[in-house]
């Protein structure tokens, strides 16, 4: 269940609403639609509160399940879940601002609006950074998975291919201009999902298998 919480909030905090309100290119726009949709903007807020909290009280959960695989790499995979942890709250500033910019006036945006668009970027790009964290500790989960016998070795590698597909984006959008045109940018965003919607499915639905004795 705090599996399924983190990937709900989670897409709707970083993909339903700023499909729905940011407008990139247009500051103005992008302004208006959260001055006029600013439920729906604190909301997200609120939905990626939960989702950080439910990120931490999951990883400490699956230490608990997976430590007695390999309790080396256990440790290592939740102190890398963690760092994301209080980087992801500093990085919800950016948005708290926004809405300090919207509540007191919202008859001078267009003054505002660059301001707005600014903070945006800057939270866009503290997600940009954090996608490494959200890649390394799926390598350790994923592995932990794999040796367990709890759980399908497929599901495991997939994780580990999704650590992969992160961390290639990511260095990918760094080192080229272009990257964004490249077309397998696409199905390497996919990776990680397919691997966390597999794991989250079969937590949800079948659970921990007995080992062989």
């Amino acid at each position: 269940m705090l599996y399924l919480i983190v990937i709900i909030t989670g897409l709707f905090s970083l993909m339903y609403v700023p499909k729905n309100l940011f407008v990139y290119g247009n500051a103005l726009e992008t302004a208006q639609n959260i001055s006029q949709k600013t439920g729906m903007f604190r909301i997200s807020l609120a939905s990626s509160v939960i989702c950080y909290l439910a990120f931490t009280f999951l990883v400490i959960f699956l230490y608990q399940i997976l430590r007695t695989v390999d309790i080396f790499v256990a440790r290592v995979m939740v102190i890398l879940a963690l760092i994301s942890v209080p980087v992801s709250f500093y990085n919800l500033i950016n948005k708290y601002a926004i809405l300090d910019l919207i509540k007191d006036n919202t008859s001078d945006l267009a003054q505002k609006s660059e301001k707005i668009m600014e903070l945006l970027n800057n939270y866009d790009n503290g997600i940009f950074i954090l996608t490494i964290f959200w890649g390394l500790w799926l390598l350790p989960f994923g592995f932990l998975i794999f040796r367990s016998g709890f759980y399908p070795k497929i599901i495991g590698v997939l994780l580990m291919v999704g650590c992969f597909g992160y961390l290639i984006n990511f260095f990918g959008n760094t080192l080229f201009v272009d990257y964004q045109s490249v077309g397998v940018l696409q199905y390497l965003k996919l990776l990680p999902t397919v691997g966390e919607f597999s794991i989250c499915f079969w937590l949800l639905v079948v659970g921990a298998r007995k080992t062989k004795t």
